[in-house]
């Protein structure tokens, strides 16, 4: 079994655009290749959205690079981007969006759940690309709730959603770059669970709510923390000492250099200069013509 390397916790909150509150769990400033292919968790909420009749959420924004994985907790959320694809992210989905070459995008409350109101809760995650594919055409899965396959665990002590990567042989629909397992769990207190986690691989546990236990000599992951585990050993070893909602990312490290600004992650400086210069001469958006006119 992997074993606990080190606890990770940042309970700074602050706003992006119009969400509020947001907690910045980990990036890669902070972490640096510790997590890759990870590159940087926010957990948006829990929070209570008032009715109102005004755009709520970032507006228009530049990605290059990487991949921006949206998971729908609570409440619904609209997006649209350079490529046309977009639509709405509602309770349970997951937007998995590869910017790779460039997307122009903006991420916004949907209408629906503006006027009505009401929680929200979602986590965005961040998903470094190999230096190989980071100019390569940009994608988006929508992953609908219902066709994210959910594993119920014996005895009723939970359930596993397979996002992306395998668990006891069923596979996430979710289509990735390098080899990476990431699961939604929810597990009920007393409960114990092992997951997959490959020798070398970063893996991660992000833990929503409730309080996890690795072994009785570890120190106990709380809510809204990060654990890091050792690369060394495969799977690793959970009890629910509450019930329990949780992320695990587990993938290959892709032992490249990361060097990021803002909405940018490449590999070196030029690259980041590049991408401003893209931005400032119109050339960011690389098959833009084409896409409009298709």
């Amino acid at each position: 079994m992997k074993s606990l390397a080190f606890i990770h916790r940042n309970d700074t909150r602050f706003s992006v655009g119009d969400f509020y509150p947001v907690l910045s769990v980990f990036s890669y400033h902070e972490l640096g290749n510790t997590v890759s292919p990870f590159l940087l968790l926010d957990h948006l909420g829990p929070g209570v959205l008032s009715p109102s009749n005004k755009r709520r959420g970032v507006n228009e924004h530049p990605h290059r690079g990487f991949e921006t994985v949206t998971f729908m907790f609570e409440g619904e959320l609209e997006h649209r981007d350079s490529t046309g694809s977009g639509g709405i992210i509602a309770k349970g989905d997951v937007q998995w969006m590869t910017a790779a070459s460039g997307v122009m995008h903006r991420e916004q409350f949907s209408s629906a759940f503006r006027e009505r109101g009401g929680a929200f809760e979602m986590v965005q995650l961040w998903v470094n690309l190999p230096a190989k594919d980071k100019m390569a055409e940009p994608r988006y899965q929508s992953l609908k709730n219902a066709d994210i396959p959910k594993i119920e665990l014996p005895q009723q002590a939970g359930s596993v959603r397979v996002i992306a990567g395998q668990y006891q042989h069923v596979q996430g629909p979710a289509l990735t770059y390098s080899p990476m397992t990431v699961l939604d769990i929810d597990l009920r207190q007393g409960q114990h669970l092992i997951l997959p986690a490959q020798h070398g691989d970063s893996s991660l546990l992000y833990l929503r709510h409730g309080q996890i236990q690795f072994t009785e000599q570890d120190e106990l992951l709380e809510e809204q923390a990060l654990a890091v585990m050792s690369s060394h050993g495969e799977n690793i070893q959970i009890t629910a000492l509450h019930h329990s909602k949780l992320l695990l990312l587990s993938g290959k490290p892709l032992g490249e250099p990361i060097n990021g600004q803002g909405p940018f992650v490449m590999n070196t400086y030029d690259e980041i200069l590049q991408a401003y210069d893209d931005i400032k001469h119109h050339r960011f958006i690389r098959n833009q013509a084409k896409e409009t006119s298709s």
